[in-house]
């Protein structure tokens, strides 16, 4: 049996915090494992109780957007948020977020976008995905091989390095090769980066799904 996807929730509204904990403990998959009120709190909390994904409340700091980074290095952070605008989702995206869901739509899209967070995606709102992807948009990079696109495309899929090298027929230790090049020569730093490459330059063609 598969463990359940273990969450703490960073919310400084009690009210919004029991109601999400409400949501998930209808899913025999996730379990809360912790939950704080303020941000620095949370590392704290991450050390006593490690779990596999933090909501975060954007709003509930004013430091949230810079803790993001060092958080990311720890879990998967999701960013819960009553602002709409790109600008805000752009910026959590690039420290490290894997998901931006607006509060107002959380009890429909909360589960869907752990889901997709879990399985290696990026998720968002679908009214955010073009401008935030546009937002996102760099620099030319340096040109990729045949052999790294088919690579960036399968990690972007959500794919492990054994699972993309049996389907490529290459070795992991090849994989791994690759992918070293491939971030040194994009410059990137992980899988998270790499999947928004490969939607910006249509590797991949918007949030696909992992098959």
């Amino acid at each position: 049996m598969t463990s359940p996807l273990t969450i703490a929730i960073a919310d400084d509204h009690a009210l919004f915090r029991q109601g999400v904990k409400s949501l998930l403990r209808r899913r025999s998959d996730l379990k809360v494992m912790t939950e704080v009120e303020c941000v620095d709190d949370i590392e704290p909390a991450l050390r006593r109780q490690p779990c596999d994904v933090l909501l975060l409340d954007l709003q509930m700091d004013r430091n949230a957007l810079s803790a993001i980074p060092s958080l990311a290095r720890r879990v998967m952070v999701m960013v819960l948020t009553m602002s709409e605008s790109a600008e805000d989702a752009v910026a959590a995206i690039r420290s490290g977020a894997r998901a931006v869901v607006f509060k107002r739509f959380a009890v429909t899209m909360l589960l869907e976008a752990i889901r997709a967070v879990a399985a290696g995606h990026v998720w968002l709102p679908p009214p955010l995905q073009a401008a935030v992807v546009l937002g996102l948009r760099e620099p030319e990079r340096p040109a990729i091989t045949t052999r790294e696109r088919d690579i960036v495309r399968q990690v972007a899929l959500g794919r492990r390095n054994a699972e993309v090298a049996q389907d490529l027929f290459i070795s992991e230790e090849t994989v791994k090769k690759h992918l070293n090049t491939i971030f040194q020569k994009l410059g990137l730093r992980d899988r998270v980066q790499l999947t928004l490459y490969a939607i910006q330059t249509g590797i991949v063609s918007g949030f696909e799904r992992r098959t």
